[in-house]
């Protein structure tokens, strides 16, 4: 069976326009040749019907006749016969002269109207001709009319009407095959131009749109659709170019002063005190580098959506209150942790990288002292961090959980602006939310972080 339908497929032509063709042909077909059998089952119908029409108003007009007792009416008819009760022959036309329309059995077994057809011989040197008989019984027990016209006409007039349906339908198949070629050719215009232009625009072209399809059809929808699709994938590469270019902004700087440092280690190999210098300040930067390339790596896990989280029940205010106590003397804050006990089903390292992140932008920007708040707020954990810096620039505010951001040099110092990525990343790993923005309590930056309470 697979192979059948597989033969199939092959069967019909690779090209959608002609395999719309194709369809259209084949179904038209089906159509119009239903409709012409119909068409000629009604006109001859029809035509069967206006002889049997006209054989009962020559019947009634001779029964007439005869009734009133003008039997001449029957011998000039065009075919008619009239008999006795008993089968034989009292008048007749001159056309079936010496031949009998009905036997003097059939005449016999006539009990009311009928009609039917025989063949009788009536052609040149007696060769049959089919003719069409009414016959009636004038009377319970009285005298047989049978009237008759040959029905070769009839004949004719279908076989003429089948060859005509006959020549037409092709002509017919073919003029529908032809409009349907020119609609769908029509109708495809639009995807045969979207085609050219996408196979026209490459990786260095991401400006470049597709063009647009007048109306409001599926086509246009479509290349509508596939136009802005094609805006997000541009923004996404630049941000990907961005991103890039950032991160080797980035790694230019440690690679250098580790190179340097190398360097100058190797100049000096004569002074134990300048090698073990230089080769601190190398360990420095290979630090630097580390905490780069796991931060890069934690945001591609993000963005890939593989971002692990280990979780188990957490309590954030104990949890907060032992992580402030050993981060303040590290970033050279003051940070006042309260709240009450919230249990959430969180990674405890991952929430501990989230609160050293805020406190490390927070030791950039210049703040003294910092708060946490730990409480339940709409059924969720709110974690809320402020300090007293210069809190977050106006213009950072849209765009500070993108990667490389930084605040202006009056605001901030160091880092490499991933800090906020890496808290948003984990937050989302683990459902969150968070915020940014400036103000109370403490007139510097806000940062707002909710959680799913277990």
């Amino acid at each position: 069976m697979r192979d059948a339908g597989v033969g199939v497929v092959q069967l019909l032509p690779r090209s959608l326009r002609a395999r719309l063709v194709v369809l259209f042909a084949v179904g038209t077909t089906v159509v119009l040749l239903g409709s012409l059998t119909l068409l000629y089952a009604v006109l001859d119908r029809q035509l069967r019907d206006a002889v049997d029409a006209d054989l009962a108003g020559r019947s009634d007009d001779l029964a007439a006749s005869v009734r009133a007792g003008d039997l001449g009416a029957v011998s000039n008819d065009l075919m008619a016969q009239l008999y006795a009760a008993g089968g034989g022959v009292l008048a007749s036309s001159a056309s079936v002269a010496g031949l009998r329309l009905l036997s003097a059995g059939q005449v016999g077994a006539v009990g009311a109207t009928s009609l039917g057809s025989r063949s009788l011989p009536l052609g040149h040197h007696g060769q049959s001709v089919r003719v069409r008989l009414l016959t009636r019984r004038l009377g319970p027990s009285g005298p047989v009319l049978t009237v008759a016209v040959p029905a070769g006409a009839v004949e004719r007039g279908s076989a003429r009407q089948l060859l005509v349906l006959a020549l037409a339908a092709p002509l017919l198949v073919a003029a529908l095959g032809a409009l349907g070629w020119r609609l769908v050719r029509a109708a495809l215009r639009p995807v045969d131009l979207l085609t050219r232009e996408a196979a026209a625009i490459s990786t260095l072209e991401t400006g470049r749109r597709l063009p647009a399809v007048p109306g409001d059809d599926e086509f246009a929808r479509l290349a509508a659709t596939l136009d802005s699709m094609l805006a997000r994938l541009a923004v996404a590469f630049d941000r990907e170019r961005a991103f890039v270019d950032d991160a080797s902004h980035e790694l230019r700087t440690p690679l250098a002063v580790l190179r340097g440092e190398i360097e100058l280690a190797l100049a000096a190999l004569g002074d134990p005190v300048e090698v073990e210098q230089s080769l601190l300040a190398a360990r420095g930067q290979v630090d630097r580098l580390t905490r780069l390339a796991e931060d890069l790596l934690l945001l591609a896990r993000e963005r890939a959506g593989a971002l692990v989280v280990h979780r188990a029940p957490v309590d954030l205010s104990e949890l907060a209150v032992a992580e402030v106590a050993a981060l303040g003397p590290v970033v050279g804050l003051r940070v006042d942790a309260a709240g009450e006990p919230l249990v959430v089903d969180a990674d405890a390292d991952r929430l501990r990288q989230v609160l050293a992140n805020l406190a490390a932008n927070s030791a950039a920007a210049g703040a003294a002292t910092a708060r946490i708040r730990v409480d339940a707020d709409r059924g969720a954990a709110r974690i809320e961090w402020a300090d007293d810096g210069p809190g977050f620039a106006p213009a950072l505010l849209e765009s500070a959980f993108e990667r490389f951001v930084r605040g202006d040099s009056a605001r901030t110092s160091g880092g490499a602006g991933l800090g906020l990525p890496i808290v948003r990343a984990v937050v989302a790993a683990h459902g969150g939310t968070v915020q940014i923005g400036n103000g109370p309590p403490l007139g510097g930056a806000v940062v707002t972080v909710r959680l799913p309470l277990s």
